[in-house]
């Protein structure tokens, strides 16, 4: 893995853990040398995981559409910062830019980028693995609902394990880079039950 797509809040959370992960998470990636690619913003947990990731000494790549620019919230630190049109824009480019995907604790938006991500390797339209940093259990519920997706036939136990899940960054990156992607077709037919 060369890179990795960091999705996490434009708020810091009430959590201190939050921001210890992240920089955890930004420390042990810029050991190995991976970089980070992430929303380009200067705001809450996604502007501390740059400058964590900067003041480890890695490479960080920003994606912020213009206009979160235009609301001055991009990170006017980075070298490079790359400013698209949409949303759409940025979700492409920065999938486009990492080998694989790690969300910590966020809102709408890290659910939204981090699901579709998800959809799009479970639909072979990539092979790239997505984990969750569940940081003091921040995404039980959500594990759980995707558990009960799948006992309910709405997804595959393959394709459920795609999401992969770890307390501590070291551990997830190590997943993260053994993942293999299943290769089956996303339907479930009705007499699979």
């Amino acid at each position: 893995m060369k890179s990795i797509c960091v999705y996490c809040g434009s708020n810091f959370g009430v959590r201190d853990s939050y921001l210890e992960v992240a920089q955890s998470l930004c420390v042990e990636m810029a050991k190995r040398e991976i970089a980070l690619v992430y929303g380009g913003g200067n705001v809450g947990l996604m502007g501390a995981v740059a400058d964590f990731m900067l003041a480890a000494g890695g490479k960080v790549i920003g994606v912020i559409p213009q206009a979160l620019v235009d609301k001055e919230v991009a990170h006017t630190g980075l070298s490079d910062l790359r400013v698209v049109g949409s949303m759409h824009e940025r979700k492409s480019l920065m999938a486009d830019l990492s080998d694989a995907f790690i969300a910590l604790p966020g809102g709408l938006g890290t659910l939204e980028e981090f699901c579709e991500v998800a959809t799009w390797t479970q639909l072979g339209f990539h092979r790239k693995a997505c984990g969750l940093l569940n940081v003091e259990g921040f995404y039980d519920r959500l594990l759980s609902f995707l558990d009960h997706a799948m006992e309910e036939k709405f997804i595959r136990s393959e394709h459920r394990a795609i999401i992969l899940q770890e307390e501590e960054p070291v551990e997830l990156i190590k997943k993260l880079a053994q993942f293999e992607v299943p290769t089956l077709p996303k339907w479930i037919n009705r007499d699979q039950h």
